[in-house]
């Protein structure tokens, strides 16, 4: 009985150890079922999402210390962010097709463990496609800020409201725009971290629309005119820090 009970032992113990190495493989694999997603609101997964996190975790050790962009493709498809923020060190830890659940989801991998000098924080956009309430949206950003805080009290944060968009490809009511940026700006004077990047004046005309020299020909996602507003302007915060 006591051989039986060691072999049991020792197996259990293998198992728990292959888990642990596996788990220091790879990111963690996105939950199969809703209720073990933290935060509220819509769930989107695609196949490249997985490809981009393992691309990620192959370059955590070499973007230590790294500023962080956090958001969905309005940052990640930035492939100059690099450059343009140059000389600080810049992780780019975006996914297209994101949505605040998906990226609360992934914080601590993608964005916490890489002890970041600061993050810049660019959600929402997805979660307004997919008609989800603007005030779910604005408490998963805030999970994202608590949990910043909890990694790093002072650790700084830029955290950008969304650009005006007029695209027919993903349709969005002008008002929940408005309101969720707005409740981003509430969020932004709420911890003494966070410094607000406001997004939708530079890229809005004096009546609100978008400006179209600076939206790529969808008029959803920002072209290369808008990425170097972007960039001038977030360099400036960042270096101010």
């Amino acid at each position: 009985m006591r051989a039986i009970a060691a072999l049991i032992c020792t197996c259990l113990m293998t198992v728990a150890g292959a888990t642990e190495n596996i788990s220091k493989n790879g990111p963690t694999p996105y939950p199969a079922a809703g209720k073990d997603w933290p935060g509220e609101g819509v769930i989107r997964v695609f196949g490249w999402m997985k490809d981009n996190r393992e691309s990620f975790w192959k370059q955590r050790e070499r973007k230590q210390g790294a500023w962080v962009l956090a958001g969905d493709s309005l940052l990640g498809n930035w492939k100059t962010s690099e450059r343009d923020l140059a000389p600080t060190p810049i992780a780019n830890r975006a996914i297209g097709g994101d949505v605040s659940r998906g990226l609360l989801f992934r914080f601590q991998e993608d964005v916490l463990e890489l002890n970041p000098s600061g993050v810049v924080v660019l959600i929402g956009g997805n979660d307004l496609s997919a008609l989800q309430k603007t005030d779910q949206t604005a408490r998963n950003i805030d999970r994202m800020l608590q949990a910043i805080r909890a990694h790093k009290a002072d650790l700084p944060v830029i955290l950008c409201t969304l650009p005006p968009r007029n695209s027919e490809k993903a349709p969005i009511k002008a008002s929940e725009l408005t309101h969720l940026n707005a409740s981003i700006r509430e969020l932004a004077k709420k911890y003494d971290n966070v410094e607000l990047l406001d997004l939708f004046p530079l890229f809005a005309t004096p009546d609100g629309q978008p400006q179209p020299n600076l939206l790529a020909a969808d008029r959803l996602h920002i072209g290369p005119a808008g990425y170097e507003v972007l960039g001038r302007t977030l360099k400036q915060k960042i270096e101010s820090k």
